[in-house]
């Protein structure tokens, strides 16, 4: 059984700021939708197909878990706030938290890997790693999907490739999503030049929590929309071209507000800090957008003594299943709002007192 209290004081290795162009690009995350041949696809199966959906591919997935595993739980027993958590720390999907029937997931260490029984699909695999690293997700999934493989058999076509529930995801049934951190290209406005750039290359742009969510604290994720015609490789080296220029776009708008706007940047980054460091109420919104004007003045080099795991950690951290495991149950709004605050006082420090900034 997966042991919540721990996750709750954990981190998973996509929120420690370390791998490649982490400045902007929080992680990379590759799925691939896989089902089963001798059964319907989830949304036309019944309860009990469900149920032996789950049982046929729960040991199989147990199996390919890498060695320090957190383990695999059924997802159906649990209660909201918990599947919201895991929410949260983007290891199950909503459509999955939010789904019926007999259904579970596989963690994988450091919640690098997780695998969705009964989602959309009757299994949905993903890598998270941090910062750009999509050729070490691509591995490891691909290792993960060659294993599978030897265990069950998947419905394939010679001429379509993998067949899923959704007709976008025929073919490879592959999803490279990128987790960007795009503040300057919002605060100048230039971020709708960004979408409608991807638009035409067919990429598609959702928010913090993928399709249908809202982007909060400027963070987007960039995926593909084409699944079927192309390979994993293809998929994967359009991003590797595509995304790269999207880098270059918000570090050089970041430069140029420095040089042209420092001071007025600067205010913007100290007032979100303070307001962090000394609120006593804070929304989950809020939260979001003075985290985001605060990691990107760490990167620029205007404020000393945080580091971007701390920043990244209390993106998640902040989320309201989060602070309600942490306090132990159910909390209504204001106090959430109040708990928040509480939180990201203790990670950030105090403010400085007037006797400080003086000196």
């Amino acid at each position: 059984m997966l042991d919540f209290d721990t996750l709750v004081k954990s981190s998973g290795e996509w929120l420690k700021g370390v791998g490649p162009e982490s400045d902007v690009v929080i992680s990379t995350r590759i799925r691939l939708a896989r089902n089963l041949d001798r059964f319907p696809f989830p949304p036309q199966a019944s309860e009990s197909i469900r149920g032996e959906i789950e049982a046929v591919l729960r040991g199989p997935v147990v199996e390919v878990l890498p060695e320090g595993s957190l383990g695999y739980v059924r997802v159906d027993p649990l209660n909201i706030l918990d599947r919201q958590f895991l929410v949260e720390r983007q290891v199950i999907s909503r459509e999955h938290s939010e789904g019926k029937g007999p259904r579970g997931v596989g963690i994988g260490p450091q919640e690098s890997m997780s695998l969705m029984v009964n989602e959309e699909d009757h299994l949905r695999m993903q890598v998270l790693r941090s910062g750009m690293a999509l050729d070490d997700c691509w591995a490891q999934i691909n290792q993960a999907d060659d294993a599978l493989q030897q265990k069950v058999s998947f419905a394939f076509s010679e001429e379509f490739g993998y067949l899923t529930a959704c007709p976008t995801n025929v073919g490879t049934g592959m999803r490279v999503s990128l987790m960007l951190h795009l503040p300057a290209l919002v605060m100048t406005k230039e971020i709708q030049k960004v979408f409608q750039s991807m638009h035409k290359m067919n990429l598609a742009v959702r928010g913090l929590y993928g399709e249908g969510s809202q982007a909060m604290g400027d963070f987007y994720q960039v995926s593909n929309q084409i699944t079927l015609g192309k390979s994993e490789q293809q998929i994967i080296e359009t991003m590797k071209q595509v995304i790269p220029d999207v880098l270059e776009y918000e570090r050089r708008t970041r430069r140029e507000m420095v040089r042209d706007n420092r001071d007025k940047l600067h205010d913007k980054v100290s007032r979100a800090l303070g307001i962090l460091r000394s609120a006593r109420t804070i929304t989950s919104e809020e939260t979001m957008h003075l985290l985001s004007s605060l990691r990107l003045g760490v990167n620029l080099g205007l404020v000393e003594g945080i580091e971007i795991p701390t920043i990244n950690e209390l993106f998640i951290h902040t989320q309201p299943a989060h602070l309600q495991k942490v306090s132990g149950g159910f909390l209504e709004s204001g106090d959430r709002n109040a708990t928040r605050a509480a939180h990201i006082r203790a990670k950030l420090g105090p403010a400085a007192s007037p006797e400080q900034e003086e000196a």
